[in-house]
């Protein structure tokens, strides 16, 4: 399982102190089949806890996913600040997940090379 990050999801990421062992974590929950919501067509969203505190009062990101093989953060927002997402977002990432999932080995390490995509190296043996 390779897992990446998107360039704006960097940017959020990191103004907010989330780190990559987070996101790891998110997505061994997910590897599980412990996710949060499955907005359909590869993607769902799962919960991440506020640094010091709880998943209740965190994070919410949308993972394009798919088991066993690749995951991409794409977005995150605070629960605080937003409820979900509407339908036409919603689409929006499915249309991203379709394209991102779809990537061959060139086409990942050529979104490396010009930072469009930022890999997550995880510690876990499973993920």
């Amino acid at each position: 399982m390779r897992i990446f990050k998107t360039k704006s999801f960097v940017r959020f990421a990191d103004g907010e102190g989330i780190d990559d062992e987070s996101l790891c974590e998110a997505v061994e929950r997910a590897e599980r089949g412990l996710i949060d919501a499955d907005l359909g067509g590869d993607v769902i969203k799962q919960r991440i806890a506020r640094p010091g505190q709880g998943k209740s009062r965190g994070f919410r990101t949308i993972i394009l996913f798919r088991n066993s093989y690749r995951a991409v953060f794409a977005y995150g927002f605070a629960k605080k600040d937003r409820s979900n997402l509407d339908s036409r977002q919603r689409e929006n990432f499915q249309d991203l997940a379709s394209k991102m999932l779809g990537y061959d080995e060139g086409a990942v390490s050529a979104a490396l090379r010009d930072g469009t995509i930022t890999e997550i190296m995880c510690h876990a043996k499973d993920v």
